[in-house]
């Protein structure tokens, strides 16, 4: 309901696409969506496939930060400066507060 809630507000568009955010208790998922033509534009995640092993020592919010700065550069690349941010019903703080936060620091004003 509050994912809902929150959608029927914020659209995103080709100029200022909305960067959702997803996140399950390993990882966390963003991606940047124009919602006129449906498509999304970019995305970034901290899942790295299940052929990897390999455990990092980051915690959760250290990841989901650099998740953050991973989309700011890929967005700078398409050339998106702007954004809408869609935390897809889940509190603004910790992991999706860090993503919101990397965004910020790679350059993109939310």
């Amino acid at each position: 309901m509050r994912h809902r809630r929150i959608r029927a507000k914020i659209t995103g568009t080709k100029e200022r696409p909305r960067v959702a955010v997803f996140k399950s208790n390993q990882y966390i998922y963003a991606q940047v969506i124009d919602d006129k033509a449906g498509k999304t534009l970019a995305s970034a995640s901290n899942y790295g496939g299940k052929k990897t092993k390999t455990k990092t020592k980051d915690k959760k919010s250290e990841g989901a930060s650099k998740v953050g700065e991973a989309l700011a550069e890929k967005m700078k690349k398409t050339g998106i400066t702007e954004a809408v941010f869609d935390r897809g019903g889940f509190k603004f703080h910790g992991r999706v507060k860090a993503v919101a936060e990397g965004l910020r620091k790679g350059g993109i004003k939310i």
